[in-house]
């Protein structure tokens, strides 16, 4: 059966956590916290989906201004089917439904650094960040 993919067809929290735990994901998401998995499909208004049947097989889950930046959240793929170019379907159908001057911005799982190359990206040196249990000094 031939992969489908759909642009915003949300999806369900446990649906979103199958996913991610049939993914790398899984160990860096925080999937045994559902307020914060609501929260995180909730508030994402861009969400690209893979489907094979009626199983989701693949997100790209990001927050844009569909002008000049997108952050792409999360980008989870089932182990299972990955090498099959599914997140790289995900990512070029997120980066189309962009408009003509934004950026795609992530920040790339330890296990997938010599992936973003191979797809298109260039690594950007001067990227931070602060965790929610650090303080600005």
């Amino acid at each position: 059966m031939p992969i489908t993919y759909a642009r915003d067809r949300r999806i369900g929290r446990d649906e979103f956590i199958d996913l991610l735990s049939r993914s790398t994901l899984g160990e860096r998401r925080p999937i045994d916290d559902p307020a914060c998995i609501d929260a995180m499909l909730a508030n994402a208004n861009l969400l690209i989906t893979a489907w094979d049947g009626d199983r989701l097989v693949g997100v790209a889950r990001s927050v844009t201004d569909f002008a000049y930046c997108c952050y792409l959240s999360d980008l989870a793929v089932d182990a299972g089917m990955q090498r099959a170019g599914i997140g790289r379907e995900l990512i070029r159908l997120t980066q189309a439904a962009l408009g003509p001057k934004a950026k795609l911005i992530l920040l790339s799982a330890p296990k997938a650094v010599d992936y973003y190359p191979r797809v298109g990206f260039t690594r950007h040196e001067n990227a931070y960040i602060i965790a929610a249990t650090e303080s600005l000094r």
